[in-house]
């Protein structure tokens, strides 16, 4: 009896490492559309975390300097390589933090990932951000003066071409952008000898990007969803973006109702519903059985109707989470600042319960 467990544990394990489908890159590179995100996966569970994910099948790492835990994930990439591993198999996105969007500071950066991973190249690299915060000698959280960055103008043509270099020199397969809108997009892209090949951004069923994601293809931009679920935890955080008083995605009740109709746990009809729709997905967790489901989402897909009530959830930008005000202070003023529709949907909504609680009229709201 042991031994036929044993069997069907290891066919469980095939199936779900044999499970992920993947994308066709620009570039060429074909990217799993399930990857674990890390960002907020305590780093005291990162190699633990990372390693378990490996062998439960998961073959796309997602980090960024930002997250402070290549160290650890380097580590349980070692350790997985040592039980013979393969480093073709895997596809490792990180991320240019803000602090380097200079071309000077690409390559120090990119080195550095490239040590803390254990790795000699890295398969995605996206610019994380669009605006520059002023650097610091060492590699120190952000280079902030008692919690307030100074910012930079950056030339962000210039780090592009710094970008391009590093697919030239072989740190890096392909290069991508992070949080930038369809202008600033078009601006990069217009001028590149490699064309931006992945965007990754905040998308999720309240905040589905429809017209982004149009504009990706047209320019066979993938697109990258991060906080695929909502991101429950932030959302009590930070009154701007997606209001408080939304239900968290998992808990709504039609959510439900597909998920028991397709015999599937909310969270895997929030992603499939991402992925059916052509997005590559980033959900986080340390728990290797949630780990597990979030991978397990291609052995059915959504029928229409099904499609269409989770179409229905979106909320256009009053869905959005993050727009960074509250992370970074003053970000909304700088000229790449790329979120101003969020900062108009904030304003028109404060004024609008501000005019409910005076009975007022709302005209001036805009």
């Amino acid at each position: 009896m042991k031994f036929i467990g044993f069997i069907l544990m290891m066919i469980a394990s095939f199936n779900i490492a044999g499970a992920s489908e993947k994308i066709r890159l620009s570039s060429g590179y074909d990217m799993p559309k399930v990857a674990l995100g890390t960002a907020t996966i305590p780093a005291e569970k990162m190699e633990l975390s990372i390693f378990n994910a490996l062998e439960s099948g998961y073959r796309h790492i997602d980090t960024a300097f930002d997250y402070f835990n290549e160290a650890g994930i380097g580590r349980a990439l070692k350790k997985w390589f040592g039980k013979g591993g393969k480093r073709e198999e895997l596809f490792i996105t990180s991320k240019l933090p803000d602090r380097a969007n200079r071309p000077e500071s690409v390559e120090r950066y990119l080195k550095k990932s490239l040590t803390d991973l254990n790795l000699d190249y890295i398969d995605m690299y996206l610019i994380h951000k669009p605006w520059t915060i002023k650097d610091t000698e060492d590699f120190d959280w952000h280079g902030r003066a008692n919690g307030t960055p100074t910012f930079e103008n950056p030339d962000l043509l210039a780090v592009w071409k710094v970008m391009e270099k590093q697919v030239k020199e072989g740190r890096v397969k392909s290069i991508g952008l992070s949080n930038f809108n369809a202008s600033q997009i078009l601006r990069i892209y217009n001028a590149a000898e490699i064309k931006p090949s992945n965007l990754q951004v905040e998308c999720h069923a309240y905040f589905q990007q429809n017209e982004l994601y149009q504009f990706c293809r047209d320019y066979k931009i993938a697109m990258t969803a991060y906080s695929p679920l909502g991101s429950r935890i932030f959302r009590h955080f930070f009154h701007n973006g997606t209001a408080k008083d939304l239900m968290p995605l998992v808990e709504l009740k039609v959510v439900k109702e597909i998920a028991h109709k397709y015999n599937k746990s909310p969270a895997q009809i929030l992603l499939r519903h991402l992925v059916q729709a052509g997005r590559a997905v980033t959900p986080k967790s340390a728990d290797s059985q949630r780990q597990r489901e979030n991978l397990d989402i291609f052995d059915f897909r959504l029928d229409i109707k099904d499609v269409l009530k989770l179409n229905d959830l979106d909320k256009g930008e009053h869905g959005r989470i993050f727009n960074f005000v509250a992370l970074v202070p003053g970000v909304e003023k700088h000229p790449e600042f790329p979120f101003i529709e969020s900062l108009e949907m904030e304003k028109k909504l404060s004024c609008m319960k501000e005019n409910v609680i005076e009975r007022t009229n709302s005209e001036n709201c805009g």
